[in-house]
């Protein structure tokens, strides 16, 4: 059975969710849910759908993650088209969505920027969640747009949403209540010890932080004291080990650091501050 062989292909390229990815690949083939598989085994693969199948175990069993060759990700509430043009989606940048509704409880309108918002999932999740909020993003890729906007129209948000292509240092337009950015945070050295998974299928311009993994982050941060409100908040993700220099860089810019949370992993990775 297809299913069977393809598990045992990728077992043996040492993917872990072996069966799983060979089940979800079959989904995708077929275009029906996992529950509809599980109840029909034993049903032939035309000879189409079978090469079709085996393409995408290939590219699966070389470490191309299952997102990418599905085209979707689930995250917070919803599904998210994506493609390799854009980083997948991760459960622990859940937080910064956590952290706006409780911090925004009591609020019915904010205007918001997320710097760098790549498949639009955070950005897009928070405009969901609260109606009257107002966002806008900035991306240096085409594609990070195109995917973007797709995403919104699923979501019905975009009505709510301006995007625009650039660079965070040459973006001048408005005054924010709150910014958010996942920005790319990884020292250029540590690129090599990723999941192979990530290093050889994820954009690298979403990983790079440069040498010591803050470059990007001194950008957002010093652009950020130029476009937020005074009282305005500034929520970053951060890797594990950079809550000290960031902590330092915020008070420089004149920011007020309100907590730093953990992750999933108890990891530091999530830094509220306020301009003061």
């Amino acid at each position: 059975m297809a299913i069977d062989q393809a598990s045992k292909l990728l077992e043996k390229n040492d993917i872990a969710s072996h069966l799983l990815d060979s089940e979800i690949l079959m989904s995708k083939v077929i275009n029906k849910d996992r529950e509809h598989l599980m109840l029909n085994l034993n049903k032939k693969l035309d000879s189409h759908d079978y090469d079709y199948y085996k393409k995408l175990v290939y590219s699966r069993s070389k470490g191309k993650p299952i997102a990418y060759l599905i085209g979707k990700k689930a995250f917070w509430k919803d599904e998210f088209e994506i493609n390799d043009k854009v980083l997948i989606p991760r459960p622990d940048t859940e937080l910064i969505i956590e952290q706006v509704l409780r911090i925004y409880n009591n609020k019915s309108q904010i205007n918001l920027l997320e710097i760098g918002f790549g498949s639009g999932c955070i950005i897009l999740s928070i405009l969901k969640e609260k109606k009257y909020f107002l966002g806008k993003g900035i991306d240096l890729s085409k594609e990070c747009i195109e995917i973007c906007n797709i995403n919104a129209k699923k979501l019905k948000v975009s009505n709510r949403l301006k995007l625009f292509k650039s660079d965070v240092d040459n973006f001048y337009l408005g005054k924010y209540d709150l910014i958010i950015s996942n920005p790319p945070y990884i020292k250029k050295l540590d690129l090599r010890y990723l999941d192979k998974d990530v290093i050889n299928f994820e954009p690298i311009i979403a990983l790079d932080g440069g040498l010591e993994g803050l470059s990007e982050i001194r950008k957002v941060i010093d652009k950020s004291s130029e476009l937020i409100k005074k009282k305005g908040k500034l929520i970053l993700e951060i890797a594990f080990d950079q809550k000290k220099k960031v902590r330092e860089m915020l008070i420089n810019k004149g920011f007020y650091v309100d907590r730093v949370v953990k992750d999933l992993a108890s990891n530091d990775r999530c830094i509220i501050s306020t301009k003061i």
